[in-house]
Protein backbone atom coordinates (compact mmCIF):
# COMPACT_ATOMS: atom_id res chain seq x y z
CA UNK A 1 0.00 0.00 0.00
CA UNK A 2 1.21 3.46 -0.56
CA UNK A 3 2.12 5.64 1.92
CA UNK A 4 0.15 8.98 2.92
CA UNK A 5 1.50 12.51 2.34
CA UNK A 6 3.62 11.26 -1.15
CA UNK A 7 2.42 12.63 -4.03
CA UNK A 8 1.70 9.53 -6.97
CA UNK A 9 3.31 10.76 -10.65
CA UNK A 10 0.20 10.76 -12.91
CA UNK A 11 1.49 8.68 -15.89
CA UNK A 12 1.56 10.96 -19.52
CA UNK A 13 -0.80 10.21 -22.35
CA UNK A 14 0.68 9.28 -26.18
CA UNK A 15 -0.08 12.86 -27.11
CA UNK A 16 1.55 14.46 -24.34
CA UNK A 17 4.66 12.31 -24.73
CA UNK A 18 5.02 13.56 -28.14
CA UNK A 19 4.03 16.89 -27.93
CA UNK A 20 7.39 16.61 -24.69
CA UNK A 21 9.29 14.86 -27.42
CA UNK A 22 8.95 17.99 -29.99
CA UNK A 23 9.76 20.55 -27.66
CA UNK A 24 12.69 18.63 -26.64
CA UNK A 25 13.49 17.87 -30.13
CA UNK A 26 13.30 21.92 -30.89
CA UNK A 27 15.76 23.00 -27.89
CA UNK A 28 18.23 20.93 -29.08
CA UNK A 29 18.18 22.16 -32.27
CA UNK A 30 18.15 25.54 -31.26
CA UNK A 31 21.05 24.98 -29.09
CA UNK A 32 23.07 23.25 -32.22
CA UNK A 33 22.30 26.61 -34.23
CA UNK A 34 23.55 29.03 -31.45
CA UNK A 35 26.59 27.09 -31.09
CA UNK A 36 27.03 26.72 -34.72
CA UNK A 37 26.89 30.37 -34.96
CA UNK A 38 29.00 31.41 -32.34
CA UNK A 39 31.70 28.49 -34.14
CA UNK A 40 31.31 30.29 -37.89
CA UNK A 41 31.39 33.67 -35.74
CA UNK A 42 34.89 32.13 -34.86
CA UNK A 43 36.48 30.81 -37.38
CA UNK A 44 35.30 34.35 -39.46
CA UNK A 45 37.11 36.01 -36.69
CA UNK A 46 40.16 34.30 -36.78
CA UNK A 47 40.40 33.88 -40.67
CA UNK A 48 39.87 38.16 -41.14
CA UNK A 49 42.87 38.21 -38.51
CA UNK A 50 44.86 35.49 -40.51
CA UNK A 51 44.27 37.38 -43.62
CA UNK A 52 44.78 40.58 -42.26
CA UNK A 53 48.45 39.19 -40.71
CA UNK A 54 49.29 37.43 -43.92
CA UNK A 55 49.22 40.77 -46.06
CA UNK A 56 51.43 42.60 -43.64
CA UNK A 57 54.05 40.02 -44.01
CA UNK A 58 53.52 39.89 -47.65
CA UNK A 59 53.89 44.00 -47.97
CA UNK A 60 56.98 43.49 -45.68
CA UNK A 61 58.62 40.73 -47.52
CA UNK A 62 57.80 42.94 -50.48
CA UNK A 63 59.62 45.72 -49.24
CA UNK A 64 62.52 43.97 -48.51
CA UNK A 65 62.76 42.02 -51.62
CA UNK A 66 62.69 45.10 -53.45
CA UNK A 67 65.03 46.99 -51.67
CA UNK A 68 67.70 43.91 -52.17
CA UNK A 69 66.69 44.30 -55.88
CA UNK A 70 67.50 47.42 -56.13
CA UNK A 71 70.45 47.47 -54.81
CA UNK A 72 71.79 44.82 -57.09
CA UNK A 73 70.01 46.36 -59.76
CA UNK A 74 72.00 50.16 -58.89
CA UNK A 75 75.13 48.04 -59.29
CA UNK A 76 74.31 46.75 -62.12
CA UNK A 77 72.99 50.08 -63.63
CA UNK A 78 76.55 51.85 -62.72
CA UNK A 79 78.36 48.99 -64.50
CA UNK A 80 76.47 49.77 -67.40
CA UNK A 81 77.04 53.20 -67.42
CA UNK A 82 80.83 53.32 -67.12
CA UNK A 83 80.79 50.77 -70.33
CA UNK A 84 78.42 52.95 -71.92
CA UNK A 85 79.83 56.39 -71.23
CA UNK A 86 83.81 54.56 -72.05
CA UNK A 87 81.86 53.44 -75.50
CA UNK A 88 80.54 56.50 -75.84
CA UNK A 89 83.48 58.84 -75.61
CA UNK A 90 85.57 55.89 -77.93
CA UNK A 91 82.63 56.72 -80.53
CA UNK A 92 82.74 60.28 -80.30
CA UNK A 93 86.41 60.13 -80.95
CA UNK A 94 85.75 58.11 -83.68
CA UNK A 95 83.20 60.47 -85.05
CA UNK A 96 85.36 63.71 -84.71
CA UNK A 97 87.70 61.61 -86.87
CA UNK A 98 85.17 60.46 -89.75
CA UNK A 99 83.94 64.22 -89.27
CA UNK A 100 87.15 65.55 -90.02
CA UNK A 101 88.07 63.18 -92.98
CA UNK A 102 84.57 64.23 -94.26
CA UNK A 103 84.88 67.87 -94.19
CA UNK A 104 88.02 67.78 -95.67
CA UNK A 105 86.37 65.24 -98.52
CA UNK A 106 83.92 67.66 -98.73
CA UNK A 107 86.23 70.53 -99.56
CA UNK A 108 87.54 68.37 -102.39
CA UNK A 109 84.51 67.71 -103.45
CA UNK A 110 82.88 71.18 -103.53
CA UNK A 111 85.90 72.15 -105.57
CA UNK A 112 85.13 69.35 -107.93
CA UNK A 113 81.74 70.34 -108.14
CA UNK A 114 82.50 73.43 -108.62
CA UNK A 115 84.84 72.89 -111.44
CA UNK A 116 82.33 70.17 -113.51
CA UNK A 117 79.60 72.39 -113.10
CA UNK A 118 81.49 75.14 -114.76
CA UNK A 119 82.42 72.75 -117.49
CA UNK A 120 78.38 71.06 -117.37
CA UNK A 121 77.36 74.76 -118.08
CA UNK A 122 79.69 75.65 -120.39
CA UNK A 123 78.49 72.22 -122.10
CA UNK A 124 74.34 73.39 -121.92
CA UNK A 125 75.48 77.05 -123.40
CA UNK A 126 77.20 75.02 -126.27
CA UNK A 127 73.94 72.34 -126.81
CA UNK A 128 71.57 75.58 -126.48
CA UNK A 129 73.29 77.47 -128.93
CA UNK A 130 73.86 74.09 -131.47
CA UNK A 131 70.42 73.91 -130.85
CA UNK A 132 69.11 77.41 -131.57
CA UNK A 133 71.25 77.38 -134.99
CA UNK A 134 69.58 73.81 -135.72
CA UNK A 135 65.93 75.46 -134.79
CA UNK A 136 66.65 78.59 -136.92
CA UNK A 137 67.99 76.35 -140.30
CA UNK A 138 64.70 74.27 -139.57
CA UNK A 139 62.58 77.20 -139.18
CA UNK A 140 64.43 78.60 -142.43
CA UNK A 141 64.05 75.58 -144.50
CA UNK A 142 60.37 75.14 -143.48
CA UNK A 143 59.71 78.82 -144.59
CA UNK A 144 61.31 77.72 -148.35
CA UNK A 145 59.64 74.42 -148.57
CA UNK A 146 56.30 76.89 -147.32
CA UNK A 147 56.69 79.68 -150.48
CA UNK A 148 57.69 76.81 -152.68
CA UNK A 149 54.62 75.18 -152.02
CA UNK A 150 52.23 78.05 -152.18
CA UNK A 151 53.89 79.21 -155.77
CA UNK A 152 53.28 75.79 -156.71
CA UNK A 153 50.18 75.93 -155.60
CA UNK A 154 49.16 79.09 -157.37
CA UNK A 155 50.60 78.15 -160.99
CA UNK A 156 48.86 74.97 -161.01
CA UNK A 157 45.67 76.68 -159.66
CA UNK A 158 46.31 79.32 -162.99
CA UNK A 159 46.79 76.32 -165.31
CA UNK A 160 43.48 74.43 -164.18
CA UNK A 161 41.38 77.73 -164.36
CA UNK A 162 43.28 78.35 -167.83
CA UNK A 163 42.67 75.14 -168.91
CA UNK A 164 38.68 75.17 -168.04
CA UNK A 165 38.60 78.37 -169.60
CA UNK A 166 40.13 76.80 -172.50
CA UNK A 167 38.03 73.38 -172.68
CA UNK A 168 34.85 75.68 -171.59
CA UNK A 169 35.46 77.72 -174.98
CA UNK A 170 36.13 74.55 -176.99
CA UNK A 171 33.32 73.07 -175.82
CA UNK A 172 30.88 75.95 -176.79
CA UNK A 173 32.44 76.17 -180.06
CA UNK A 174 31.71 72.50 -180.57
CA UNK A 175 27.92 72.98 -179.78
CA UNK A 176 27.27 75.88 -181.48
CA UNK A 177 29.50 74.14 -184.61
CA UNK A 178 27.10 71.15 -184.26
CA UNK A 179 24.14 73.36 -184.14
CA UNK A 180 24.78 74.84 -187.29
CA UNK A 181 25.33 71.40 -188.97
CA UNK A 182 22.26 69.94 -188.03
CA UNK A 183 20.53 73.10 -189.37
CA UNK A 184 22.17 72.88 -192.70
CA UNK A 185 22.01 69.33 -192.69
CA UNK A 186 17.92 69.94 -191.83
CA UNK A 187 17.56 72.93 -194.84
CA UNK A 188 19.51 70.47 -197.50
CA UNK A 189 17.41 67.74 -196.58
CA UNK A 190 14.56 69.13 -196.73
CA UNK A 191 15.76 70.79 -200.18
CA UNK A 192 16.14 67.39 -201.87
CA UNK A 193 12.87 66.02 -200.47
CA UNK A 194 11.03 68.90 -201.82
CA UNK A 195 13.09 68.73 -205.27
CA UNK A 196 12.80 65.23 -205.64
CA UNK A 197 9.31 65.26 -204.84
CA UNK A 198 8.61 68.08 -207.43
CA UNK A 199 10.67 65.51 -210.10
CA UNK A 200 8.55 62.90 -209.40
CA UNK A 201 5.10 64.60 -209.62
CA UNK A 202 6.32 66.33 -212.85
CA UNK A 203 7.60 63.20 -214.22
CA UNK A 204 4.17 61.42 -213.40
CA UNK A 205 2.35 63.86 -214.45
CA UNK A 206 3.99 63.97 -218.13
CA UNK A 207 3.75 60.54 -218.82
CA UNK A 208 -0.11 60.64 -217.32
CA UNK A 209 -0.55 63.10 -220.18
CA UNK A 210 1.46 61.29 -223.16
CA UNK A 211 -0.50 57.80 -222.36
CA UNK A 212 -3.61 59.94 -222.44
CA UNK A 213 -2.85 61.20 -225.86
CA UNK A 214 -1.70 58.21 -227.58
CA UNK A 215 -4.85 56.76 -225.84
CA UNK A 216 -6.97 59.18 -227.41
CA UNK A 217 -5.18 58.88 -230.57
CA UNK A 218 -5.25 55.20 -230.67
CA UNK A 219 -9.15 55.86 -229.40
CA UNK A 220 -9.95 58.12 -232.66
CA UNK A 221 -7.47 55.72 -234.79
CA UNK A 222 -10.16 52.81 -234.20
CA UNK A 223 -13.05 54.55 -234.12
CA UNK A 224 -12.18 55.53 -237.57
CA UNK A 225 -11.01 52.44 -238.44
CA UNK A 226 -14.14 51.33 -237.40
CA UNK A 227 -16.20 53.27 -239.65
CA UNK A 228 -14.39 52.17 -242.44
CA UNK A 229 -14.80 48.47 -241.29
CA UNK A 230 -18.67 49.33 -241.10
CA UNK A 231 -18.73 50.72 -243.87
CA UNK A 232 -16.99 48.01 -245.80
CA UNK A 233 -18.88 45.58 -243.85
CA UNK A 234 -22.06 46.66 -245.30
CA UNK A 235 -20.06 46.64 -248.88
CA UNK A 236 -19.21 43.11 -247.91
CA UNK A 237 -18.91 40.07 -245.41
CA UNK A 238 -15.35 39.49 -246.10
CA UNK A 239 -14.11 42.23 -246.20
CA UNK A 240 -16.09 42.81 -242.74
CA UNK A 241 -14.28 39.34 -241.06
CA UNK A 242 -10.54 40.30 -242.15
CA UNK A 243 -11.29 43.66 -240.77
CA UNK A 244 -12.76 42.24 -237.14
CA UNK A 245 -9.60 40.09 -237.17
CA UNK A 246 -7.46 42.87 -237.85
CA UNK A 247 -9.24 44.95 -235.17
CA UNK A 248 -9.27 41.64 -232.76
CA UNK A 249 -5.49 41.67 -232.95
CA UNK A 250 -5.21 45.27 -232.59
CA UNK A 251 -7.65 44.96 -229.58
CA UNK A 252 -5.54 42.29 -227.89
CA UNK A 253 -2.46 44.55 -228.30
CA UNK A 254 -4.08 47.98 -226.77
CA UNK A 255 -5.51 45.58 -224.25
CA UNK A 256 -1.71 44.31 -223.36
CA UNK A 257 -0.58 47.69 -223.98
CA UNK A 258 -3.37 49.00 -221.04
CA UNK A 259 -1.98 46.05 -218.60
CA UNK A 260 1.51 47.45 -218.81
CA UNK A 261 0.92 50.78 -218.64
CA UNK A 262 -1.39 49.34 -215.71
CA UNK A 263 1.17 47.62 -214.57
CA UNK A 264 3.75 50.76 -215.15
CA UNK A 265 1.13 53.15 -213.14
CA UNK A 266 1.40 50.77 -210.09
CA UNK A 267 5.06 50.53 -210.09
CA UNK A 268 5.18 54.12 -210.47
CA UNK A 269 2.56 54.04 -207.30
CA UNK A 270 5.52 51.88 -205.17
CA UNK A 271 8.14 54.10 -206.45
CA UNK A 272 5.84 56.97 -204.73
CA UNK A 273 5.20 55.25 -201.28
CA UNK A 274 8.97 53.78 -201.31
CA UNK A 275 9.51 57.66 -201.36
CA UNK A 276 7.24 58.73 -198.90
CA UNK A 277 8.73 55.65 -196.61
CA UNK A 278 11.92 57.13 -197.39
CA UNK A 279 11.05 60.91 -196.01
CA UNK A 280 9.52 59.08 -192.67
CA UNK A 281 12.60 57.01 -192.40
CA UNK A 282 14.58 60.39 -193.20
CA UNK A 283 12.60 62.57 -190.40
CA UNK A 284 12.89 59.36 -187.99
CA UNK A 285 16.75 59.84 -188.38
CA UNK A 286 16.77 63.02 -188.14
CA UNK A 287 14.74 63.06 -185.60
CA UNK A 288 16.77 60.15 -184.10
CA UNK A 289 19.53 62.53 -184.55
CA UNK A 290 18.51 65.55 -183.03
CA UNK A 291 17.72 63.42 -179.91
CA UNK A 292 21.33 62.20 -179.93
CA UNK A 293 22.58 65.57 -180.46
CA UNK A 294 20.41 66.70 -177.29
CA UNK A 295 21.64 64.01 -175.14
CA UNK A 296 25.02 64.97 -176.46
CA UNK A 297 24.37 68.04 -175.29
CA UNK A 298 23.19 67.00 -171.40
CA UNK A 299 26.27 64.78 -171.62
CA UNK A 300 28.23 68.04 -172.31
CA UNK A 301 26.91 69.88 -169.37
CA UNK A 302 26.70 66.97 -166.84
CA UNK A 303 30.83 66.92 -167.75
CA UNK A 304 30.63 70.16 -167.39
CA UNK A 305 29.25 70.28 -164.18
CA UNK A 306 31.30 67.16 -163.08
CA UNK A 307 34.42 69.32 -164.14
CA UNK A 308 32.93 72.40 -161.86
CA UNK A 309 32.63 69.90 -159.08
CA UNK A 310 36.12 69.04 -159.50
CA UNK A 311 37.22 72.37 -159.30
CA UNK A 312 35.75 72.94 -156.68
CA UNK A 313 36.74 69.53 -154.95
CA UNK A 314 40.43 69.96 -156.19
CA UNK A 315 40.21 73.65 -154.60
CA UNK A 316 39.02 72.16 -151.09
CA UNK A 317 41.69 69.58 -151.35
CA UNK A 318 43.79 71.88 -151.95
CA UNK A 319 42.91 74.38 -149.30
CA UNK A 320 42.69 71.16 -146.96
CA UNK A 321 46.00 70.22 -147.49
CA UNK A 322 47.35 73.70 -146.75
CA UNK A 323 44.78 73.89 -143.61
CA UNK A 324 47.31 70.43 -142.67
CA UNK A 325 50.13 71.56 -143.53
CA UNK A 326 50.29 74.90 -141.31
CA UNK A 327 48.56 72.34 -138.53
CA UNK A 328 51.80 70.02 -139.15
CA UNK A 329 53.92 73.30 -139.32
CA UNK A 330 52.46 73.79 -135.91
CA UNK A 331 52.34 70.26 -134.65
CA UNK A 332 56.59 70.07 -135.19
CA UNK A 333 57.02 73.22 -133.69
CA UNK A 334 54.99 72.10 -130.30
CA UNK A 335 56.78 68.70 -130.78
CA UNK A 336 60.26 70.54 -131.33
CA UNK A 337 60.00 72.99 -127.99
CA UNK A 338 58.69 69.75 -125.97
CA UNK A 339 62.12 68.15 -126.91
CA UNK A 340 64.01 71.34 -125.92
CA UNK A 341 61.99 71.36 -122.79
CA UNK A 342 62.28 67.70 -122.32
CA UNK A 343 66.58 68.04 -123.03
CA UNK A 344 66.21 70.98 -120.21
CA UNK A 345 64.45 68.56 -117.74
CA UNK A 346 66.74 65.64 -118.54
CA UNK A 347 70.02 68.20 -118.05
CA UNK A 348 68.44 70.18 -114.70
CA UNK A 349 67.79 65.86 -113.18
CA UNK A 350 71.56 65.31 -114.52
CA UNK A 351 72.56 68.51 -112.46
CA UNK A 352 70.74 66.91 -109.63
CA UNK A 353 71.52 63.42 -109.45
CA UNK A 354 75.28 64.49 -109.82
CA UNK A 355 75.18 65.66 -106.11
CA UNK A 356 74.80 62.24 -105.08
CA UNK A 357 76.87 60.75 -106.78
CA UNK A 358 79.85 58.98 -104.93
CA UNK A 359 83.67 59.91 -105.47
CA UNK A 360 84.20 56.62 -107.46
CA UNK A 361 81.04 57.27 -109.78
CA UNK A 362 82.34 60.72 -110.38
CA UNK A 363 86.20 58.93 -111.23
CA UNK A 364 84.15 56.06 -113.23
CA UNK A 365 81.03 56.67 -113.98
CA UNK A 366 80.86 53.84 -116.54
CA UNK A 367 81.92 50.41 -114.83
CA UNK A 368 82.96 47.59 -117.31
CA UNK A 369 81.02 44.53 -117.47
CA UNK A 370 81.37 42.45 -114.16
CA UNK A 371 81.44 38.77 -115.85
CA UNK A 372 83.85 36.54 -116.80
CA UNK A 373 84.36 35.74 -120.58
CA UNK A 374 83.32 32.27 -119.55
CA UNK A 375 79.69 33.88 -117.64
CA UNK A 376 79.85 35.63 -120.47
CA UNK A 377 79.88 32.99 -122.97
CA UNK A 378 77.18 30.52 -120.53
CA UNK A 379 74.92 33.77 -121.42
CA UNK A 380 74.80 33.66 -124.29
CA UNK A 381 74.86 29.79 -124.33
CA UNK A 382 71.48 30.08 -122.51
CA UNK A 383 70.01 32.70 -124.23
CA UNK A 384 70.50 32.32 -128.25
CA UNK A 385 69.50 34.72 -130.11
CA UNK A 386 69.77 35.08 -133.96
CA UNK A 387 70.95 38.11 -135.08
CA UNK A 388 68.40 39.43 -137.74
CA UNK A 389 68.65 42.68 -139.49
CA UNK A 390 65.75 44.52 -137.97
CA UNK A 391 67.56 43.52 -134.71
CA UNK A 392 70.65 44.96 -135.54
CA UNK A 393 68.67 47.83 -136.51
CA UNK A 394 67.10 48.19 -133.10
CA UNK A 395 70.57 47.53 -131.47
CA UNK A 396 71.88 49.78 -133.67
CA UNK A 397 69.10 52.53 -132.09
CA UNK A 398 69.51 51.39 -128.43
CA UNK A 399 73.40 51.32 -128.36
CA UNK A 400 73.97 55.12 -127.05
CA UNK A 401 71.54 54.09 -124.51
CA UNK A 402 74.06 51.08 -123.13
CA UNK A 403 75.72 53.16 -120.26
CA UNK A 404 72.75 54.81 -119.38
CA UNK A 405 71.76 51.12 -118.18
CA UNK A 406 74.28 50.27 -116.72
CA UNK A 407 74.33 53.09 -114.34
CA UNK A 408 70.65 52.49 -113.70
CA UNK A 409 71.05 48.82 -113.11
CA UNK A 410 74.13 49.90 -110.51
CA UNK A 411 71.61 52.19 -108.89
CA UNK A 412 68.70 49.23 -108.56
CA UNK A 413 71.09 47.00 -107.24
CA UNK A 414 72.61 49.62 -104.73
CA UNK A 415 68.42 49.99 -103.86
CA UNK A 416 67.83 46.59 -103.38
CA UNK A 417 70.92 46.08 -101.44
CA UNK A 418 69.62 49.16 -99.21
CA UNK A 419 66.12 47.77 -98.72
CA UNK A 420 68.15 44.59 -97.89
CA UNK A 421 69.88 45.93 -94.95
CA UNK A 422 67.26 48.04 -94.13
CA UNK A 423 64.96 44.99 -93.39
CA UNK A 424 67.82 43.50 -91.67
CA UNK A 425 68.54 46.21 -89.09
CA UNK A 426 64.43 46.54 -88.77
CA UNK A 427 65.07 42.65 -87.90
CA UNK A 428 67.95 43.64 -85.41
CA UNK A 429 66.14 46.41 -83.85
CA UNK A 430 62.90 44.30 -83.18
CA UNK A 431 65.00 41.99 -81.38
CA UNK A 432 66.80 44.58 -79.28
CA UNK A 433 63.47 46.58 -78.36
CA UNK A 434 62.45 42.76 -77.37
CA UNK A 435 65.64 42.28 -74.88
CA UNK A 436 64.89 45.89 -74.00
CA UNK A 437 61.43 45.01 -72.67
CA UNK A 438 62.56 42.15 -70.72
CA UNK A 439 65.56 43.65 -69.04
CA UNK A 440 62.54 46.32 -68.11
CA UNK A 441 59.97 43.86 -66.98
CA UNK A 442 63.13 42.22 -64.92
CA UNK A 443 63.40 45.30 -63.02
CA UNK A 444 59.97 46.64 -62.64
CA UNK A 445 57.40 44.06 -60.19
CA UNK A 446 53.87 44.73 -61.36
CA UNK A 447 51.04 41.93 -61.49
CA UNK A 448 51.20 41.46 -65.33
CA UNK A 449 55.10 41.38 -64.87
CA UNK A 450 54.48 38.63 -62.07
CA UNK A 451 51.76 36.84 -64.46
CA UNK A 452 54.55 36.26 -67.16
CA UNK A 453 58.10 34.82 -67.51
CA UNK A 454 60.83 36.48 -65.53
CA UNK A 455 63.95 34.95 -64.54
CA UNK A 456 63.93 36.92 -61.62
CA UNK A 457 61.11 36.29 -59.81
CA UNK A 458 61.91 32.81 -57.44
CA UNK A 459 60.15 31.24 -55.18
CA UNK A 460 61.12 28.11 -52.82
CA UNK A 461 63.74 27.79 -54.99
CA UNK A 462 61.95 27.33 -58.10
CA UNK A 463 61.49 30.07 -61.30
CA UNK A 464 58.51 30.57 -63.47
CA UNK A 465 60.77 29.54 -66.77
CA UNK A 466 60.13 26.33 -67.99
CA UNK A 467 62.61 24.50 -67.47
CA UNK A 468 64.69 23.18 -70.69
CA UNK A 469 66.15 19.89 -70.36
CA UNK A 470 69.48 19.47 -71.44
CA UNK A 471 70.81 17.17 -73.76
CA UNK A 472 73.69 14.75 -73.68
CA UNK A 473 76.90 16.57 -73.94
CA UNK A 474 80.29 14.65 -74.59
CA UNK A 475 83.13 14.39 -72.48
CA UNK A 476 85.25 16.62 -74.15
CA UNK A 477 82.81 19.08 -73.54
CA UNK A 478 82.82 21.20 -69.94
CA UNK A 479 79.90 20.80 -67.62
CA UNK A 480 77.37 23.88 -67.76
CA UNK A 481 78.41 26.02 -64.30
CA UNK A 482 76.00 26.17 -61.22
CA UNK A 483 74.57 28.73 -59.42
CA UNK A 484 73.62 28.73 -55.53
CA UNK A 485 70.30 30.50 -55.31
CA UNK A 486 69.15 31.90 -52.41
CA UNK A 487 65.37 32.73 -51.75
CA UNK A 488 65.09 36.79 -50.59
CA UNK A 489 61.90 35.33 -47.91
CA UNK A 490 64.70 33.23 -46.21
CA UNK A 491 67.36 36.36 -46.44
CA UNK A 492 64.55 38.62 -45.49
CA UNK A 493 63.70 36.29 -41.91
CA UNK A 494 67.17 36.66 -40.77
CA UNK A 495 67.87 40.31 -41.70
CA UNK A 496 64.62 41.15 -39.50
Amino acid sequence: MPKKGKKTKIPLSDEEQLLLFQQRLLAEEEAAKKKERLLTQFLKDKLAKEEHNSVLNLNKINTQWRTVLREVKTRELHKDIEILSQTFERVVDCKDSVIKSLAKDLTEAEEQYAHALRSHLHNVDQLLALQRRRLSLLEENYNMELEVLTKEFETERKTIIDQHEKEIHYLQDVFMAMEQNYIDSEYESKLEFQSMWDDLKNKNLEEKHFLRLQLENIVEDLWRRFQDALKNYTEATEDRKVAFETLRVKDEKSSKEIEIQMKRIQKLQEAINTLKGKIIAHSRESEWQNQCLRNDKELVQIQLQKLKAQRTQARGVSQENLVKLTLESNATLKDLKKVVEKGEKILKLAEICRKFETEEEKVLPFYSSVLTPSEQEEVEKQNPEELTEELAKVMVDYSGMENFWKRYNKVKLEVLSLQHRRLQLLDISGKLRELLKQYLDGISVSDEVLSQLNPLFIVNHRSNLPQLSTPDQPDDRRPPATYNVIEAAHVVSHTL
